[in-house]
């Protein structure tokens, strides 16, 4: 049979740009290094040590991704936030169970290697590992022409933190009388884009020349690891919750005991201007409750003393109130009022 000149770079694979770039991840890595000393960037698996102060360590696990958020930084052609997204959607995850990250792992796909693009993306990874005091130690880029359309990619992120046995936030130690503080997102962080571009197509507004929506939906998830680790060292709170797909509602629902129940108040939560301006594209408060954080990114459950305490843990912008109370009962979040909008 006669060959031809078929190559895998003819195939749309570029393998010496994602060599490239996997250089260029590891020459920025290696200026964050501080975990360990392996090499991790460009081999086959990551190798990270365990701290030694733990004396019984417990390794908790996360992976998430961040949606069709994605679109938005396409859109505005804005690609060096979307990875600090990416890591808080794990982190903030890991941090409800007490656990401190350690590593964290990308994966991103795309059409066709765009180096620009993609140093972007790492850089706001790395940014995000900055935050939150953990290590970038390895991924994986895939070039995959004929999956995605010109100029599309996805991305996915993997984190792995470690706890004390004795610092697990577990469920039992949440009891009646406890209050359920909100501490303030940093915008819609990472959930409920697909209504929010549902809706920007159904009015046909352009993003691109609406300042407002153009600065608030490519804001950066807030990392709340540095707060809530501090609050968990102090032994200042019972348990917490990471507010994101499903809402207040079922989030916190999640961090309950069968045996009790929570009473929020919705008449004290501070929704942001975005959320007021997409309940007033006619989104009814049953499904912007159900979807969104609704100005309220984490909640933390803790002893009524403790709330003086609590508060100088955070900065001026993301000041802690209550909105609950733990009570009695069947599980379940039993939601009160009306939000005002």
């Amino acid at each position: 049979m006669k060959k031809n000149n078929l190559t895998y770079e003819s195939s749309g694979v570029n393998i010496k740009a994602a060599d490239n770039f996997v250089k260029y991840i590891s020459s920025l890595s290696k200026k964050r290094r501080k975990i360990n000393n392996y090499q991790n960037i460009g081999g086959f698996g990551s190798i990270t040590n365990i701290p030694k102060k733990l004396k019984n360590p417990k390794l908790v696990a996360s992976t998430d991704g961040v949606g069709t958020k994605i679109e938005i930084a396409n859109e505005l052609k804005k690609f060096n936030t979307i990875g600090i997204d990416l890591v808080a959607m794990c982190v903030n995850d890991l941090i409800v169970q007490g656990a401190k990250p350690l590593i964290f792992l990308d994966y991103i796909s795309i059409n066709k290697v765009d180096l620009k693009k993609l140093k972007q993306i790492i850089k706001g990874i790395i940014k995000g590992c900055k935050i939150s005091n953990c290590e970038l130690v390895g991924g994986e880029t895939a070039e995959m022409p004929g999956t995605y359309s010109k100029g599309k990619f996805d991305l996915a992120g993997f984190s792995v933190g470690v706890v004390d046995k004795n610092k697990i936030l577990d469920k039992k130690k949440i009891k009646k009388n406890d209050l359920i503080l909100a501490v303030p997102s940093n915008g819609m962080h990472s959930n409920g884009y697909s209504l929010v571009r549902h809706i920007l197509k159904k009015n046909k507004i352009n993003l691109k020349r609406n300042k407002f929506l153009k600065k608030e939906l490519i804001k950066p998830t807030k990392i709340y690891v540095t707060e809530i680790l501090n609050l968990i060292n102090k032994n200042l709170i019972k348990g917490c919750a990471n507010i994101t797909g499903g809402g207040i509602k079922d989030n916190i629902e999640r961090i309950l005991p069968s045996y009790l129940s929570a009473n929020i108040s919705l008449n004290n939560i501070k929704p942001s201007s975005i959320f007021k301006w997409i309940y007033d594209q006619g989104i009814t408060e049953k499904e912007m409750i159900k979807t969104f954080n609704c100005g309220v990114g984490f909640c933390i459950i803790v002893r009524p003393k403790n709330l003086k305490k609590i508060k100088k843990y955070f900065s001026k912008n993301f000041q802690p109130y209550f909105i609950g109370k733990i009570t009695n009962g069947k599980k379940n979040v039993d939601l009160n009022g009306k939000i005002k909008w």
